[in-house]
């Protein structure tokens, strides 16, 4: 490496810039804002591009300015000098050309191949605006619609040879439009977007890419007719999660239809017990309804600081009503009234406590006759008010626990006995119990979900088919029916190793591209951070 810095600078310039070993430094610049390089290519011989014959006959020079990967915070510019070369080939079409510096910048390029990938990643990370300020702050000045030409130019991933294909859709516009994503299953990796969800395009699709075994999709016709059109001798795999999600819509929609066999019957009747009247607890007059409103108003105003006569005037109350508001500490003190009205009264309180707790003695009419005869000589209405708060305790009925709903018993019929808590697992036991639907219901879910674990679909999917037609439940005779009418890819999703999960996680992966930074992109840009940012 050649430089006109002493050898201290020589050894920063190796150490910070080593890609700039083939040039000659010739001094760096301080420019406060960013940092200049003053370089020049060296005299070795250069190729034509015409005739690829050596050449180091000059015949001018020219000056690039490159942006470089910033140092520090601080931007690094290079004002790099290039000569022009002679070919001295007689015979090349070539006159002269540029010395190529292809290690260092693409051609006509104004960053260096070290930024230009830096600003590649940040883009697919980031999109445009995020990523423009982020590069601002590190040191790097570049607008949002460079970044966009930079993805847009990434060349395509090779495909290379694919032997498990997934397949499946996604939302360009939600209930609009659809795209097409195709995944090589055994590494995960996107490989290709279409533009549509059309049989007929994805068949193309795997006519120009043979050597496909298998396939991995959902039980959308489209590609059920691409695959047989496009690769006829390719293994078709039905999805395992969309089964399950299908037998699940099917359990909801049968646990739907006997939603009454969730609730319990009502116990029989025993002998008839003697009826005892009991006072309801009154619902609150309107009366006392106004007076809280009236009190809450009162004491929040006079918490402001407003004297009782800016109350009284703001309110249009009596002075006096506005003082016995602002000095009541509760509003159940105007309404009812102090617990201890008078000291004869309170001590009758544990006798009228013991009745209505222990003896549960509710009847405002009989304890205050009790009283009277203890020597009480208070009013009844003391007694009345005193009781009511008490009486709504002891009167509450103590109501039986709901039945479940729909969406909980399917849960539990779909689960994993070892998922469910105890409590849980005994009263599906009762639904399942008095049910025979139901109960029905729960053995085919099970049976399938022993299968789809086992992969015992080649020998026990028939089987299953011809026990749901025997029983009564349409909702899974039209499971049924469909699972009949794509027999060999769902028996294949049963009990081949493959499956659609790697392809579904890509397709999540497409919409959080979409929602967080790519919502308004158009597909060809969407392609290709599909493709190039896993």
């Amino acid at each position: 490496m050649q430089h006109a810095e002493p050898p201290a600078g020589e050894a920063c310039l190796q150490v910070f810039f080593p890609h700039l070993t083939e040039l000659v430094v010739e001094e760096l610049v301080d420019r406060s804002g960013y940092v200049l390089i003053q370089a020049r290519t060296g005299g070795a011989p250069a190729l034509c591009p015409g005739c690829r014959a050596p050449s180091t006959r000059l015949h001018g020079h020219y000056r690039r300015l490159l942006q470089d990967l910033p140092t520090g915070g601080r931007q690094i510019l290079i004002n790099l000098t290039v000569r022009r070369l002679k070919c001295g080939n007689p015979t090349c079409q070539v006159r002269t050309f540029a010395e190529p510096i292809s290690s260092l910048a693409r051609r006509h390029a104004r960053n260096t191949s070290l930024l230009r990938r830096m600003l590649e990643r940040f883009a697919l990370a980031l999109a445009g605006r995020a990523a423009t300020r982020l590069l601002g702050l590190l040191g790097v000045t570049v607008s949002r619609d460079t970044l966009i030409r930079l993805i847009r130019a990434l060349p395509d991933p090779e495909i290379g040879q694919v032997t498990v294909l997934g397949v499946d859709d996604w939302a360009k516009r939600r209930g609009h439009s659809y795209a097409t994503l195709l995944v090589n299953v055994e590494t995960g990796r996107p490989i290709d977007v279409l533009d549509d969800r059309q049989a007929d395009t994805f068949a193309a699709w795997l006519r120009e890419h043979p050597g496909i075994e298998v396939i991995c999709r959902d039980r959308a016709g489209a590609y059920a007719e691409g695959s047989r059109t496009g690769a006829p001798d390719a293994i078709e795999v039905a999805d395992r999660w969309h089964l399950w999600n299908n037998l699940c819509k099917a359990a909801e929609a049968a646990v739907r239809t006997h939603r009454s066999d969730l609730t319990e019957p009502e116990p029989a009747p025993g002998p008839a017990a003697p009826a005892v009247i009991e006072p309801k607890a009154r619902p609150e007059s309107h009366t006392a309804a106004r007076t809280r409103e009236r009190h809450a108003i009162v004491r929040e105003l006079a918490e402001r600081g407003m004297t009782i006569s800016a109350i009284s005037q703001r309110l249009g109350l009596d002075r006096k009503t506005v003082r016995k508001f602002a000095s009541a500490a509760t509003a159940e003190h105007l309404i009812n009234g102090p617990r201890s009205r008078t000291r004869s009264f309170e001590e009758f309180v544990p006798y009228l406590r013991q009745r209505v707790t222990e003896d549960e003695i509710i009847n405002a009419a009989q304890l205050y006759a009790e009283l009277r005869e203890r020597g009480y000589r208070g009013s009844r209405r003391t007694v009345r008010r005193y009781l009511e708060p008490l009486r709504t305790a002891v009167t509450a009925p103590d109501l039986p626990p709901p039945p479940p709903t729909v969406r909980e018993t399917t849960r539990w019929i779909t689960s994993h006995p070892d998922h469910l808590t105890n409590d849980e697992n005994t009263r599906l036991k009762a639904v399942l119990a008095r049910s025979p639907h139901l109960s029905a219901l729960a053995r085919h879910v099970t049976t399938f979900a022993q299968m789809m674990s086992e992969r015992s679909g080649q020998t026990d999917l028939k089987a299953w088919l011809a026990a749901v037609d025997a029983d009564d439940i349409p909702q899974l005779h039209s499971f049924a029916r469909g699972i009949e009418r794509d027999l060999d890819a769902v028996t294949n999703g049963l009990s081949l190793p493959y499956s659609s999960g790697t392809v579904e996680g890509n397709v999540t992966r497409v919409k959080a591209l979409k929602r967080s930074r790519y919502g308004r992109a158009n597909l060809d840009l969407l392609r290709k951070i599909i493709l190039c940012s896993h």
